[in-house]
């Protein structure tokens, strides 16, 4: 496998939040399969000559990494830095270190987005393209293939798993939907936040929820496996971003944002990734453009996770 640098092989040692009852979150030990590829289990040791990249964790860590660690290798060949991940477990974390300058750049769904933004002056170069060569995404509300619950009006005094608090997809979208559908918060049985899209399907498919969130490329494979029944999908919304700390010299801002635009997962740069197609990206990316995210900062501050 083609690299331009030394990849240094160590175990991570990370915590899940997986759903107890209403809020409460309990953690479970994940560790990295050591007989991996080596997307799965090479992490570069971060270095002070590297830019560091964090991201909202979507699918497992192990999973997200071996997504990104070809993404970065791409963007090293296209603009001459090195680059290393920065894992964080929580998103607000992921915000944080973005924001105090741990990492300069990270791929946030919109509500991080506009957290970065609002707290640390954060900026946002581009915009993930879904399969349809738009730059949005959906979030879905799901159940067992074998439940009986068909329709939203249906989990009124039903047990719901969420994602990460901060996620579009996995929280604020599929809360709107709820509510439109005449169901709030204190209309369900129980609710959790389990860190995770990945976390929340194992929550409902273990039968510890009703019913669910996630992402929309997660759903879709879910229901081609037979597993999952979709009972409600969003409207289209603004999708993930890679945004960057204010403080990253502005020539490499522009190499980096030239990079992304140039960016093209499907066509030649294919053969150097792995994974992709289970991003919100997985057409590459777009121009951001700024008014798209007013609904989604209205709702995270409706639903209290931004000032």
């Amino acid at each position: 496998m083609i690299s331009m640098m030394k990849y240094v092989v160590c175990l991570i040692i990370i915590t899940l939040c997986i759903a107890g009852c209403g809020d409460r979150e309990v953690s479970k030990k994940v560790s990295f399969d050591k007989r991996g590829t080596e997307e799965e289990t090479s992490v570069r040791r971060a270095d002070a000559h590297s830019l560091k990249f964090g991201f909202d964790l979507r699918l497992s860590p192990k999973e997200d990494i071996k997504i990104y660690l070809p993404f970065l290798r791409y963007l090293e060949q296209n603009t001459g830095n090195r680059f290393s991940i920065k894992f964080t477990e929580k998103y607000e974390s992921t915000v944080e270190n973005l924001g105090k300058g741990i990492t300069q750049f990270a791929a946030l769904g919109p509500v991080t987005c506009v957290l970065a933004k609002r707290q640390y002056g954060s900026s946002c170069l581009v915009t993930g393209v879904n399969e349809d060569g738009r730059p949005e995404y959906r979030s879905v509300i799901f159940t067992r293939s074998d439940s009986p619950v068909n329709t939203l009006k249906h989990l009124k005094g039903k047990s719901f798993a969420f994602g990460d608090k901060y996620s579009t997809q996995g929280h604020v979208i599929p809360r709107k939907m709820l509510e439109d559908a005449g169901i709030l918060i204190t209309d369900l049985k129980g609710h959790a936040f389990t860190g995770s899209h990945a976390s929340t399907a194992r929550a409902v498919l273990n039968g510890e929820y009703d019913a669910g969130a996630l992402q929309d490329n997660m759903a879709k494979r879910l229901v081609s496996e037979g597993k999952i029944k979709i009972i409600a999908i969003s409207k289209p919304y603004p999708s993930s971003l890679i945004c960057v700390n204010k403080n990253v010299h502005e020539p490499i801002v522009k190499s980096v944002k030239t990079a992304l635009l140039s960016f093209d997962p499907k066509g030649k740069h294919s053969g150097i990734l792995v994974d992709w197609d289970k991003t919100e990206m997985p057409k590459g990316f777009s121009e951001y453009r700024e008014a798209d995210l007013k609904e989604i900062e209205a709702l995270a501050a409706k639903y209290g996770l931004i000032k």
